[in-house]
This record gives C-alpha cells, structure tokens and sequence, in this order.
C-alpha cells in the first residue's frame, strides 16, 4: 500500500484487526520523540493536541511541523483532540489540521448531536478531507494526571446503543468515541480496570460496521484489556497520561542526578527518550508496527 490517507490507515485497522494510536504531545521533543518512534516502527500515527495544549503549542505551528515531518516520510497526521465548542474545532480544521474532536459529551443528548452535526457540516464544507470525531456517554473525570484515589464510573456515563446509532447516522462523523468504562488520567496503582464494558463494545461493534470506534483514555489501562477492545472493534487508541508520566519521571531523575545542568537539550533529551520507547511499545501492543506500505 503507498503512503495513504488518514481514512486509508483507519479502514486499513478495521479490515487488518489493529488499532492507529494517538499519542497528544504540548511540546517539541515529545512530538519529535512520537514521530521518530513511529517512522522506526514504520508504523502510521495520529498525534493530537487537546485545547489546552493547542493553545500552548499553537495551532498553525503544530501543522507546519506535520507537514515538515510527513515531506521527510513519517506517516503522520493530526488531530485537534476534545474540542469542547464549535468555534475551536473550525478554527482548527481552518489551522490546517487533519482532523478535529468534537467533544460536547457532557452536554444532553441532543445538545450533543446538533452540535456535532453542526461541525460536520461546516468542517466538510471548506476541507471535506478532514475527518470528524464525535462523542457520546462520558468519562467521569477530566483531567489527564494520576489519581490517588478510586475512580467510580456511573451506569449512566455509558451511551445506550440504539442512542449511538443515531447520533453517528444523523451527524455524519467519520469516527465515534464512546464511553466503555475508562478515564482521563489513570489511578495510582493502575492498571485499576478489571474490565471495559467489552460487551457494550461488542454491541456497538455489530451495530456500527462502517464506522471507526475510538478509545479515548488508553492510559491505565492493562494490555490484556487493550488487544480485547482492538480485537471487539477499536481500532483507534488514545494515550496522553502514560506520556506524560514518562516524560516527567525522566525529567525529574536527570535534574536530581545533576542539579546543576543548564541546557534544556542535556536535560530535555531524556525524558524524550522515554516518551519514545513508550511510544515504540503501544505501537507493537496496538499491532500498528510495520502496516506502512505494508
């Protein structure tokens, strides 16, 4: 297969049984360390800014740098991840990213669907490549940081199948993002997850065969349960709190081993590197290694 397109990767998973990877980056070196590892693993990879760390990175700069790093060959595309209004997954579709998130799960049902549809249909309209992902049930935390005490996750936070179907028929999004029993961040402790909702993936599996089911809160969760939920239908894996927690832990190991250190490159390149190896591993757990023009 040539280097293709986001859809060609996406159906290329649901066909093969793999899942594309997420991985969300807010600096240079973990977008670096992200796109190195997977142009090694020759593996294709979706990389993804949240609001917060699109307005730190920056839009227009994240998608230069996807550019310069897809002329130099890596299989790489973005993704404006949790959009939570209209206004700023168009602004980032406009930003020249390659796909947008809309997140407005917290939102009732309905809200969620006009919503939805409403950025479908403005998105397409300018860049009808650019794909869209929608939401729906919710996780019920917020935050992507380690956790010290037990999560709870309410019957009701799950989507009803029947509710699923016609949210992804009458909005049009490419991608859908249901809720099947994870969270933003993870628990001390993890993985804490004795088991996703594998039979609510299953139902939605059979219910949605034309549509990419994505994982939203991969972190934490063990790699049992992982190749479960690839193998039930989800083809598209998101993983933000693992980096962070690598990239983090390496760079507080190298400023205590010397205090002293001063050029951000002697103390940044560690924590890069474990972001890079972590990466390496999701890859090859996700069965996404060696599927470029494979």
């Amino acid at each position: 297969m040539e280097k293709g397109s986001l859809k060609d990767y996406l159906a290329k998973a649901k066909k093969e049984g793999w899942a594309l990877a997420h991985f969300n980056f807010s600096t240079l070196d973990q977008l670096h360390a992200i796109v190195q590892a997977a142009h090694e693993e020759s593996a294709p990879v979706l990389v993804g800014t949240a609001e917060k760390e699109l307005q730190f990175f920056g839009a227009e700069e994240a998608a230069a740098l996807v550019r310069i790093f897809r002329k130099r060959g890596a299989v790489v595309f973005l993704n404006a991840d949790h959009c939570t209004s209209v206004q700023s997954a168009i602004a980032a579709s406009v930003a020249g990213y390659d796909s947008v998130h809309i997140d407005l799960s917290k939102k009732s049902f309905e809200e969620n669907m006009k919503g939805t549809k409403e950025v479908v249909e403005l998105v397409k309209k300018k860049r009808p490549e650019v794909q869209v992902e929608g939401e729906l049930g919710y996780l019920v935390t917020d935050s992507s940081k380690v956790y010290r005490e037990k999560v709870v996750i309410p019957e009701d936070s799950y989507p009803k199948v029947e509710e699923a179907v016609r949210f992804v028929q009458e909005t049009g999004i490419d991608r859908f993002a249901p809720a099947v029993g994870t969270i933003h961040g993870i628990v001390e402790g993890a993985p804490f997850f004795e088991e996703l909702r594998m039979d609510l993936i299953s139902r939605l599996s059979q219910a949605l065969p034309n549509i990419t089911l994505v994982l939203h809160g991969g972190s934490g969760v063990s790699q049992d349960q992982v190749k479960r939920a690839i193998a039930l239908g989800m083809n598209n894996v998101h993983i933000s709190t693992d980096l962070r927690v690598v990239y983090r832990a390496a760079l507080a190991a190298k400023l205590q081993e010397d205090p002293d250190v001063m050029a951000p490159y002697s103390y940044l390149e560690p924590a890069a590197a474990a972001v890079k190896q972590l990466v390496k591993d999701r890859l090859i757990l996700f069965g996404a290694s060696g599927r470029v023009n494979a």
